[in-house]
């Protein structure tokens, strides 16, 4: 693995890209979630502009620890690229753990360009977490990605509180349906658990932060080995790595560092195109700093 380029995301008015926690495709660009913000970024060729994704929560947009609103903030950190009644959609979902976390928003581009609407989906969590057999409170879904007709939805888990990386997979079509209002969200049952034992960095162990499908149904996986002792405070990040998985087997895993050897704490990853010999990625990194604006990388993988 290696980083081919690195970048600062900025709207055009040069506002900072706050917080980038996921990345999908969208028409001729990209979609980054802001996890802290109830505004996406619409990342084209030749402009960066705001999408609204979540109507303001208590008549606020952004969130913050400093400000004492974290706790209104929708996180979403897991985004997956759709097409929805023929038109390019992007669902974003919530990290779980709390009920302000339990929320998905479907973007989709019509004529007037993107529109959203807002679904709770705290039932879909609840079951997820039986799924997996970790609380409600422990739930830290970071990634998703399609799989044919199946959303595997990833849980970042916490090596330090017993709770290991681990996904399901969720029925695409039932989802949809439940979020477009034509079905019911009773019939969206998780199955298929799996976990991932990636290792550790420094005593920290790597736990998945998103994960992208490549060909053969394969997964790229990104992990931060992040010191944390819950999902929802943030803590030093000492290591980062990318994990090629076939279904429920590890097939590699490969340090991300920069030149410098700068910790990059990716949390979005989008598949630029593969070749036989490896593939392009573009990667956000969450810098966990409202100040600063989050980093775009190119990656390239081989194997």
């Amino acid at each position: 693995m290696r980083i081919t380029g690195v970048g600062e995301l900025r709207f055009d008015d040069g506002a900072p890209v706050r917080a980038a926690s996921a990345v999908a495709p969208l028409a001729d660009g990209w979609l980054v979630a802001q996890d802290d913000a109830t505004t996406a970024a619409w990342r084209r060729p030749s402009s960066v502009v705001p999408v609204r994704v979540l109507p303001p929560v208590d008549g606020l947009d952004v969130f913050s620890e400093a400000a004492g609103t974290k706790h209104l903030k929708p996180d979403f950190e897991a985004a997956c690229g759709l097409t929805v009644d023929g038109a390019p959609a992007v669902l974003l979902l919530g990290s779980g753990s709390t009920p302000a976390r339990m929320r998905a928003s479907l973007v989709r581009l019509g004529r007037g360009g993107p529109d959203f609407a807002v679904v709770a989906l705290e039932p879909l969590y609840a079951r997820v977490a039986a799924v997996l057999g970790v609380p409600v409170t422990h739930l830290n879904l970071e990634g998703a990605c399609r799989l044919g007709d199946r959303l595997r939805w990833f849980n970042r888990g916490n090596l330090s509180a017993g709770v290991p990386s681990a996904s399901v997979d969720l029925d695409l079509a039932a989802l949809t349906a439940a979020l477009t209002g034509t079905g019911d969200l009773g019939a969206v049952r998780p199955d298929r658990p799996l976990r991932y034992e990636l290792g550790e960095v420094a005593g920290v162990g790597l736990a998945v932060t998103d994960a992208v499908a490549l060909p053969e149904g394969r997964v790229l996986l990104s992990a931060a080995a992040e010191d944390t002792p819950n999902a929802v405070d943030d803590g030093p990040v000492v290591g980062t790595a990318l994990a090629l998985v076939h279904g429920d087997d590890l097939r590699a895993v490969a340090p991300l560092a920069g030149a410098d050897g700068m910790v990059h704490k990716v949390e979005g990853l989008g598949l630029l195109g593969t070749d036989p010999a490896g593939a392009d990625l573009l990667a956000v990194v969450d810098a966990d700093d409202p100040e600063l604006p989050s980093v775009e990388l190119t990656l390239r993988v081989d194997w």
